[in-house]
């Protein structure tokens, strides 16, 4: 009896466990399902992101692609200008050089012809120098002689009577009294026999030469007159007036040769211009 009521018993309760299993299998289909689907949930949202993640993956790699196309074309144009830009350098650096060596040139003929004017300038400095001392010696030889000079004129009395000036005997104490400048001297050369000769605003005329006694005669045209100087002697101041306002003039022979005389005419500074040739 008692193994029919434990038959009974697990008979009675079989359809509870069942239902139990079948409710936990149910449950757990539930679960697995759910879990199922949050996983397919997972999955495309992981497959949407490796899909994203692989289009920008893609995008990046073609921007990369694009700018490493870009970097070379850019690298190949800048070592096309860069291999330009140097053979222009090496061409200007060569030109550089070029005018340096041509301007070193210059500058080294130019520093030549400079030393070589230095070197002219020098020399006629020093010849310069040279003749300065050789013009000194001069002047003062000059000066020695136009002292001897000075001591070897002399004043006289002229044929009037009129104190004369210093007389001039040859042709160097007639260039110190010209250097003197306090009167005017015209020198002449007379001949006997030719017509009258202008000298300043006078005429003079050869009338006799005497060698032997180192006399002679002539005649004076002024004013429209004549004045005769006879037998007057060599070295003799021969005087006279003229002019409106008289002034007086002096002649003085100072050679005498076979009919012809040398000698000068000694005029006042104020004298009118002389006769027009």
């Amino acid at each position: 009896m008692k193994e029919d009521e434990d038959l009974y018993g697990e008979q009675r309760n079989s359809p509870g466990l069942l239902i139990l299993i079948a409710g936990l299998s149910f449950l757990l289909a539930i679960s697995a399902l759910a879990w199922s689907y949050f996983l397919q949930s997972r999955l495309d949202a992981t497959e949407a992101k490796l899909t994203r993640a692989q289009e920008h993956i893609d995008h990046l790699s073609a921007q990369h692609a694009e700018i490493w196309r870009q970097m070379r074309a850019t690298n190949d144009e800048f070592g096309a200008k860069l291999g330009i830009t140097q053979q222009q350098i090496e061409l200007r650096a060569q030109n550089i050089l070029h005018q340096q060596e041509v301007s070193d040139a210059r500058i080294t003929r130019q520093q030549a012809a400079t030393q070589q004017k230095v070197t002219d300038v020098s020399h006629a400095v020093s010849n310069v120098q040279t003749d300065v001392g050789g013009v000194k010696k001069d002047v003062v030889s000059t000066q020695k002689e136009l002292a001897s000079t000075e001591q070897q004129l002399h004043a006289v009395v002229g044929d009037l009577g009129v104190q004369s000036g210093l007389i001039a005997t040859n042709s160097e104490q007639l260039n110190y009294l010209k250097h003197l400048g306090d009167r005017d001297y015209f020198q002449f050369t007379l001949r006997k026999g030719q017509p009258a000769s202008s000298i300043s605003i006078v005429k003079l005329q050869l009338k006799k030469a005497d060698v032997k006694h180192s006399r002679y005669t002539l005649d004076i045209f002024s004013d429209d007159k004549k004045i005769e100087k006879k037998n007057r002697d060599l070295d003799e101041p021969l005087q006279f007036y003229t002019g409106k306002t008289p002034m007086l003039f002096e002649v003085v022979v100072n050679q005498i040769r076979k009919d012809q005389v040398s000698g000068y005419l000694s005029a006042p500074k104020n004298t009118p211009k002389p006769f027009a040739p």
